[in-house]
């Protein structure tokens, strides 16, 4: 661990890739989720060797990762929250993957970014498990649709991203999950967070996006 004032993050991680080794044959990639987090934060947990990170906002991401991209070309980016339709052409400029394609406009608007760019993209379709009218995302009954929208589109989509209601259990909602996606052919799954990444785990996801309990209270010097 570097000699930072961030102390903890590695201990963190090697603790939750253990968790994850334990519950599943095939671990999930473990995403750390770092928005808000100050530079401090980020370059212990790079030492630490993570690699792949999600992200909530474009422009953060930028300030995040722009110029650090050339330092560790083996990086990992993720769009795990909601795109506007106008930030199409940054995402797909910053992103390795963005789990959260959601509509049809959008996978227009990405179709139209990744022909300008040039660039090639992995995409997970957000899938509004709960149905919940407040959050994004396809409902359950919608994703096929969507799916074939994205693929005439030239979007190449390779699993399903939720985020269950934060008061029911989470195990159905990722259950449902694996089951589109296995009915689909898709084989990613984006499932899990501070909270339930061990649930994500045993219901079969690939990635699971921890955020608080792998970087600790927000005050690092307490």
């Amino acid at each position: 661990m570097t000699d930072t004032d961030f102390p903890g993050i590695a201990k963190r991680r090697a603790e939750i890739l253990s968790d994850l080794a334990g519950l599943s044959e095939t671990p999930p990639t473990l995403v750390a989720v770092t928005k808000t987090q100050p530079d401090g934060a980020l370059e212990e947990i790079l030492a630490a060797g993570q690699r792949v990170f999600g992200e909530n906002r474009v422009q953060e991401a930028y300030a995040h990762w722009a110029d650090r991209r050339a330092d560790y070309p083996d990086l990992e980016l993720r769009l795990i929250g909601p795109l506007q339709s106008n930030k199409s052409e940054d995402a797909v400029r910053l992103f390795d993957v963005i789990e959260t394609l959601d509509r049809p406009k959008l996978c227009r608007e990405l179709a139209k970014a990744e022909e300008k760019t040039g660039q090639k993209r992995q995409y997970l379709i957000q899938v509004n498990t709960g149905e919940e009218p407040q959050k994004a995302g396809v409902a359950p009954d919608g994703v096929e649709e969507l799916l074939r929208t994205a693929r005439d589109q030239g979007l190449e989509v390779v699993g399903l991203m939720c985020i269950p209601p934060v008061e029911e259990p989470a195990g159905p909602h990722f259950a449902l999950l694996a089951k589109i996606a296995h009915r689909l052919g898709l084989t990613q799954l984006s499932m899990g967070m501070s909270a339930d990444y061990d649930i994500g785990a045993r219901f079969g996801a690939t990635h699971v996006r921890v955020g608080s309990a792998l970087f600790g209270p927000r005050d690092y010097t307490a």
